[in-house]
């Protein structure tokens, strides 16, 4: 007789037998990269050759749909309706990748082909994100063969393939598809566990705001022996308008840019006892670092932060004598739901002025990816926790939003549903960058956690 404790042992022998490994090393092999000129072909064939068959073998209608943004990568939907009155669910996933920077990855590692080393499967993607959407739909998939090839509700699936560029027109794709893209619940996977070792739910992300400061001062450089401490220096200039923005430990100096009333106390409370860690070798907490007075979780789930992605002055790679003529630094805030975004860049016009960097301009000043909440305490929370906890013996931690960004905004704005993500990776899974992998402890547990929901979405009780 069919049953959850079957269903989840069925989805976990696929995967300690190295189903799952093989199936996302075929994934891996497909260079889906959209940052890099001349893979729309490997990004098409990703959606129409890899998952379209794999999604109509388990009973879903699909179509893949040119993206509303021209140059940018197609967008495959999903559907299985087994009755009209079913409860709903919304999953999502991203089938591409960042570039494979070939040339950085260590020796005796390749990113489009999977290593498995220890307990580490090495590739392009493997983290972020097809081993994540692939985790979940081979949970479904031993859900389905478990129970006769019915689920009791309706499944429909999003797969985009330019989230690595910003999601570029996943948004007015889904605002003009709205009634056929309608759930109840978003429930999907990326991103990382507040530690390898704790299963995780977020309800949002936080989002992403991007602008630069330029300090240009001249047509071209000027001899540096005869007008340095003559002239001005673009790059001092910068440095100090920079300085005056964050202190050397990292507090924010534009208080206005900060959630007003602090962390909510909601936030607080889901964040109590939280853990912050598994970096790995990729990097370090510094405790001293960021917003006096907050806990590590409470300043990467609940706070704001300014970071300086890149700053040029001259050519560092090939240096003269000679004063530069400007300087340059891309600048990017992380935010909560707790701040209004529109008030950033007059609040830092202000700010500037008043401190006396008038000369020093803000340019391209936008949201990237907005913010992003669903009340942790929401009942699909709570039976989320539920279901997860059952399958996986162990406490799930609940955060607030993501540290990183997702286009959950969309998906609230446009169709009004409620925000699960169940991410299955680490802080230290090196995406985006050399070396990423994906880690075999947090996968195991994310597969029987999916089949336990998928299983239980087709039980009463749900929200």
């Amino acid at each position: 007789m069919a049953s959850r404790a079957s269903a989840v042992a069925r989805a976990l022998d696929f995967f300690d037998t190295n189903g799952f490994r093989d199936r996302l090393a075929d994934l891996v092999a497909i260079r889906s990269t959209s940052q890099d000129p001349g893979h729309e072909a490997d990004v098409q064939f990703y959606l129409n050759d890899a998952i379209r068959p794999w999604l109509e073998r388990m009973g879903f209608t699909v179509a893949i749909h040119p993206n509303p943004s021209p140059g940018f990568g197609p967008i495959l939907t999903a559907e299985r309706i087994e009755d009209p009155g079913f409860k709903t669910i919304l999953t999502y996933g991203h089938g591409d990748t960042v570039r494979g920077l070939e040339d950085q990855w260590r020796a005796g590692l390749d990113p489009w082909t999977l290593t498995e080393e220890g307990d580490l499967w090495y590739g392009r993607g493997s983290a972020d994100n097809k081993g994540q959407h692939a985790l979940n739909l081979s949970a479904l998939e031993a859900v389905l063969e478990e129970r006769g090839g019915r689920l009791g509700y309706n499944l429909k699936l999003v797969l985009e393939t330019s989230e690595e560029r910003g999601s570029t027109g996943l948004r007015a794709f889904v605002a003009a598809n709205a009634q056929a893209l309608a759930a109840d619940v978003l429930i999907a996977s990326d991103g990382p566990r507040v530690t390898p070792e704790m299963p995780t739910i977020a309800t949002g992300t936080r989002g992403t705001y991007h602008f630069d400061l330029v300090v240009d001062l001249r047509p071209g450089g000027v001899h540096s022996g005869h007008w340095g401490g003559l002239t001005t220096d673009p790059a001092i200039i910068l440095t100090h308008a920079v300085g005056s923005i964050i202190d050397r430990r990292g507090k924010i100096l534009v208080r206005d840019w900060l959630p007003q009333n602090g962390v909510p106390t909601a936030v607080r409370s889901v964040l109590a006892g939280c853990p912050v860690g598994g970096g790995g070798e990729a990097a370090s907490i510094d405790p001293d670092w960021g917003e006096p007075g907050l806990t590590s979780a409470e300043k990467i789930y609940g706070w704001n932060s300014f970071i300086v992605l890149a700053m040029v002055s001259g050519k560092p790679d090939n240096p003269v004598n000679a004063v530069a003529p400007n300087a340059r630094a891309h600048c990017q805030i992380r935010y909560t739901v707790d701040t209004d975004a529109d008030t950033f860049m007059p609040a830092l016009r202000k700010h500037l002025d008043e401190d006396g960097f008038g000369h020093v301009k803000i340019e391209n000043a936008g949201i990237r990816m907005p913010a992003s909440r669903t009340d942790p305490a929401h009942p699909w929370v709570k039976w989320t926790v539920t279901s997860m906890e059952k399958s996986v013996g162990k406490r799930v931690q609940v955060i607030p939003n993501s540290s990183g960004g997702l286009p959950g905004d969309v998906f609230v704005d446009h169709l009004g549903v409620k925000l699960i993500w169940i991410p299955h990776s680490y802080n230290g899974c090196k995406q985006h960058g050399p070396d990423e992998h994906f880690l075999k402890g947090p996968a195991r547990e994310g597969m029987a956690a999916f089949a336990g929901i998928w299983w239980d979405l087709g039980e009463p009780g749900t929200p």
